[in-house]
């Protein structure tokens, strides 16, 4: 019994402790408080009536996502068009065309692109040379009705 309340003790004690720290780093905090920007006139960028905003895709994530996999738009996915990207993906490191990926064909791909990146030749990349290697992303589609 007596563990019990010496347990029950210390946690108020804890708790308390717990309570007094807060509330003096709260006492701190609303001490310092910014003074407000100068108040400065709004002066107006273009004149005439606000351009107006870009319509944005109505289409869902997923229903673009299907839009892509679907490489002949007739509303169906086959599985040859699933595997299309992963298919042109080989046939670009498949150099010699035998349908088999050796490691001497994707070590070769993967030392030119070292090699491309390594512009100060020391054989390591830092980090700016490290960015260069990343896989080159296609700008999204522009939309006609952009009154960009």
């Amino acid at each position: 019994m007596l563990r019990f309340l010496a347990g029950a003790g210390s946690a108020l004690l804890l708790i308390a402790a717990g309570f007094f720290i807060w509330t003096g780093v709260a006492r701190d905090e609303a001490a310092i408080v910014p003074a407000p920007p100068p108040a400065t006139a709004a002066i107006p960028l273009t004149r005439g009536p606000p351009a107006r905003p870009p319509s944005a895709d109505e289409r869902t994530k997923e229903q673009r996502r299907f839009d892509r996999a679907d490489r002949d738009n007739d509303g169906r996915v086959t599985l040859e068009e699933l595997f299309y990207p992963r298919r042109r993906a080989f046939q670009r490191l498949d150099t010699n065309s035998d349908g088999r990926l050796a490691f001497e064909e994707w070590a070769v791909r993967t030392a030119t692109k070292f090699g491309e990146a390594d512009s100060n030749r020391d054989r390591a990349l830092t980090r700016p040379e490290f960015g260069t290697t990343a896989p080159r992303r296609r700008p999204p589609p522009r939309q006609a009705n952009c009154n960009c």
